[in-house]
């Protein structure tokens, strides 16, 4: 009779990271990489390196509420690919999905699985979350908006992103994600398909 090797701590422990790094991936994936690029991207210039005048702060809010609005909003978009291997990006809604550019083959297909899911508005509260606790984390948004955080920011940074990373993954782990909407990572559908042609 033989027995089952004791199982190791290193691999015990090998799979706790593996958990953690898949947690960190999905948080990741719940905003668009290009929101988030722009943000980082902008910030600096639009809050003048956190030296505000009152155009900089109206400017600064601007680019929130637009980098937040275009978080929410690709939570209720998906993507497939047609016949002509062409990517079809559209909005979710309670019929299925209504694409953005005409698939000449939508006819043929049936969109009704793209349907609006109380994921999705899950998903769209979390990228929120997400996307103000990168605003929060930001020195010179804080700055500018929200001088009386420059204090507290060192807490902050140390509390609020792991309680962020939590709920949002519980939240994936209760409603997992599996659109590719705007600004999301490629299906590997996609992917295999691009690299045949």
């Amino acid at each position: 009779m033989e027995m089952a090797a004791p199982r190791s701590r290193s691999s015990s422990s090998v799979s706790v990271a593996d958990r953690a790094l898949r947690g960190v991936a999905d948080l990741i994936k719940l905003l668009p990489s290009g929101t988030v690029f722009m943000f980082q991207f902008l910030s600096p210039l639009v809050t003048n390196n956190g030296h505000c005048a009152a155009y900089n702060k109206a400017l600064s809010g601007a680019l929130l509420a637009l980098c937040g609005g275009f978080c929410a909003f690709s939570s209720f978009t998906d993507s497939y690919v047609g016949s002509d291997g062409r990517v079809y990006y559209g909005v979710v809604t309670a019929r299925g999905l209504r694409t953005f550019a005409s698939d000449p083959d939508a006819a043929g297909r049936d969109l009704s699985g793209y349907r609006l899911r109380a994921g999705d508005f899950v998903h769209a509260a979390l990228s929120l979350l997400v996307f103000a606790t990168i605003a929060l984390l930001d020195a010179d948004t804080v700055a500018c908006l929200y001088p009386a955080l420059e204090v507290s920011e060192r807490t902050m940074m140390a509390v609020l992103p792991p309680v962020v990373g939590g709920v949002a993954s519980y939240a994936f782990m209760v409603f997992p994600n599996n659109r590719h909407g705007i600004g999301y990572q490629p299906t590997r559908a996609t992917e295999d398909f691009q690299r045949k042609n």
